[in-house]
């Protein structure tokens, strides 16, 4: 995934742990993060500027092609965000008899949601309690979310109760623990990846989405996986989290943090920064 192009990330040198950009916020069940706070505007800078990237769009694109989306669908985005698939997936069922509502925790995300798709349905929600009747949709989506829940398989529970039989599930979800920055010091880097991994709720839930979705009542479950590759400063902002996470761990100590954010930033400039993060996807069927 090369970024060269995006807007996203902060210039210059000198970032550190406690200067830097805010580390993005532990998306709870439907948005928000771990505290109840709505993201900043920052954090939806760096969301859409992640969407936006080649490899962000193929693997929406991707989703939508397992969720097999046709004339009289009703689907459901769960942790919505500010909406761009729930957009994505009312232009593909438009005229087509089909609905889609997007639900997300926060409340500035869905205002945001709303303004940029008005012609779309958004509620504040969770996606461990769906506000929707049992058996009522034919399709759901969770991109990028079950890594922030205590309880992945909750989630998948809820969905399975709202699926009609028949009904399809596809999950979207970082690898966490498989996250690689070429650097200096392979050692620090492990160090400051593993605090970034172990600061979620449950980082290791995209390679359990088969035996999760197993676990509370689908079948048909099919696996597959992408790699997006980072190569410029949009990735800045994501490794300032990385770093804090580490200090703030104990993993490592501010001085370290410190000189690997500015190796990390002269190698963005001179155009030698790489980063790789595997994505895994899951599709199924409710009996």
């Amino acid at each position: 995934m090369s970024d060269d192009h995006s807007p996203t990330g902060a210039a210059g040198t000198g970032a550190t742990p406690t200067t830097g950009p805010p580390a993005p916020p532990h998306r709870r069940p439907g948005g928000g993060d771990d505290h109840g706070n709505g993201p900043s505007s920052g954090l939806r800078t760096r969301l859409d500027a992640f969407d936006d990237l080649p490899d962000a769009v193929a693997l929406r694109r991707r989703s939508y092609q397992l969720l097999g989306l046709g004339a009289g669908d009703s689907v459901v985005d769960a942790g919505c965000g500010a909406g761009r698939a729930v957009g994505e997936i009312a232009a593909i069922i438009a005229g087509r008899g089909g609905s889609v509502v997007g639900i997300d925790l926060d409340e500035d995300m869905i205002a945001t949601a709303r303004l940029r798709c008005p012609e779309a349905d958004f509620h504040v929600g969770d996606a461990n309690a769906l506000s929707l009747d049992d058996s009522s949709v034919t399709a759901y989506r969770a991109d990028k979310v079950l890594h922030a829940l205590t309880d992945p398989a909750a989630a998948l529970a809820e969905a399975h109760r709202v699926l009609r039989p028949g009904g399809r599930i596809v999950l979207v979800g970082q690898e966490w623990d498989g996250c690689l920055v070429d650097a200096e010091s392979r050692d620090l880097t492990l160090r400051i990846t593993r605090a970034w991994a172990d600061a979620l709720p449950s980082p290791g839930s995209a390679r359990a989405f088969p035996r999760l979705l197993r676990q509370v009542g689908f079948s048909r479950v099919e696996v597959e996986a992408r790699c997006a590759l980072f190569t410029g400063r949009a990735f800045l902002p994501p490794l300032i989290g990385a770093a804090r996470a580490a200090v703030d761990s104990g993993a490592v100590a501010p001085a370290d943090a410190q000189a690997w954010l500015e190796d990390q930033q002269r190698r963005m400039g001179s155009g030698n920064f790489l980063a790789a993060a595997p994505f895994i996807l899951a599709s199924a069927r409710k009996p």
